[in-house]
């Protein structure tokens, strides 16, 4: 069932200004483009959607500071200072849940021993192994598979199949999206003599060659904090003897490779396609753009910003932006690209001048 909610409510809740009529009932949000009756509030917070608003159904709009319709135009108008933020708020305010049915599924199995929390839901064919431990208020959509002697804090929200292995600590108020694994064992090998990645870390050639792998046991855990959100296909690795751990408020996108003793600080943001490998530690507050790689053993501070598509393969200092393949600063990088754009012209002049010498030093000279 569609909420509903009076312009006068929307603005109360957004924390803006009303200027209009307080009383139109909003049952949808959408673009100006997408409007499709008198019920829709047009969200037009950038300058460039304003026109869309000329020969809008919509009797409400929010805006921006920055960008205001005409006055008479549209009946109500609630004005924002800050349209990412609204947006967010607006976006909760009419957001709906994923419909679940309260309860334990009859065909969930439960082991003795495992410690359901009050009022958990858990969907059909999910399996909770013994010593797991569940928070209140928790729902577990259908096909959910919780390992031996997990802690999941209160008020958790998990979508259908989701993995997570033995002993993974996580914190209250987690989200975790469809199909991610929480607690798979890292990639560790180990050959007997100097493997190929040795020799060519030392010497740059490969002089070895991998006669046999052995495998090294993961027998850390995984330790998650309060707060964090986790996006769908997402797979962090178990410590090999210590944690990987991920911090209070960090959010992790989808398609993420979180690998084996990493450690994320607090309320970072992990965009999609990012790869961290094996003991990378970074700090808090880091943003790491999509498509990022950043290599095993590294230290990212504070506050530090990746931009997407980097490759990192040395330590980034805390609030620097770095970017590129290999990552380097931003303005370096920048600078880099100015200077690959001319190397074209650059070259035909060395040319331009190497066939004028040439050609001074064919000329006979005057006795």
């Amino acid at each position: 069932m569609a909420k509903t909610f009076t312009t006068q409510a929307i603005a109360e809740a957004l924390g803006g200004q009303l200027v209009g009529k307080g009383d139109i009932l909003i049952d949808r949000i959408t673009h100006p483009a997408d409007v499709q009756g008198e019920h829709d509030l047009a969200l037009a917070m950038d300058k460039k959607l304003l026109p869309l608003l000329n020969d809008t159904a919509a009797r409400a709009v929010v805006v921006s500071e920055e960008a205001r319709p005409e006055n008479g135009l549209i009946e109500s108008c609630i004005v924002v200072s800050r349209p990412r933020l609204a947006m967010a708020k607006l976006t909760k305010l009419f957001a709906e849940e994923t419909p679940y049915t309260a309860g334990i599924h009859p065909t969930t199995i439960v082991e003795p021993g495992a410690k359901i929390g009050h009022n958990v839901s858990i969907g059909a064919f999910s399996y909770i192994c013994s010593g797991a431990s569940i928070g209140d208020n928790s729902v577990l959509h259908p096909q959910t598979y919780i390992g031996p002697n997990v802690t999941i804090g209160r008020d958790a929200l998990i979508f259908p199949g989701v993995r997570i292995g033995s002993r993974v600590q996580i914190g209250a108020r987690i989200i975790i999206h469809y199909n991610t694994t929480i607690g798979a064992d890292g990639f560790s090998f180990v050959t007997p003599q100097m493997g190929s990645v040795e020799a060519a870390k030392a010497s740059g050639a490969v002089t070895s060659t991998n006669k046999e792998l052995i495998r090294i046991a993961s027998i850390g855990i995984v330790v998650i904090g309060d707060d964090v959100e986790i996006g769908a296909n997402t797979s962090i690795d178990r410590g090999t003897v210590a944690a990987t751990r991920i911090g209070n408020g960090t959010k992790i996108d989808n398609q993420v490779q979180i690998g084996h003793n990493v450690i994320i600080g607090d309320n970072c943001l992990v965009c999609g396609r990012v790869g961290i490998a094996g003991s990378a530690q970074i700090g808090n507050r880091v943003v790491i753009g999509g498509a990022a790689g950043i290599a095993d053993h590294l230290k990212v501070g504070d506050d530090a910003v990746i931009m997407a598509m980097s490759g990192v393969a040395g330590h980034v200092l805390p609030r620097t932006v770095v970017g590129g393949y290999p990552s380097m600063p931003r303005d370096r990088l920048i600078e880099n690209h100015f200077y690959a754009g001319r190397i074209k012209n650059f070259m035909k002049k060395i040319e331009e001048f190497t066939h004028r010498m040439d050609r001074l030093e064919q000329k006979p000279k005057n006795d």
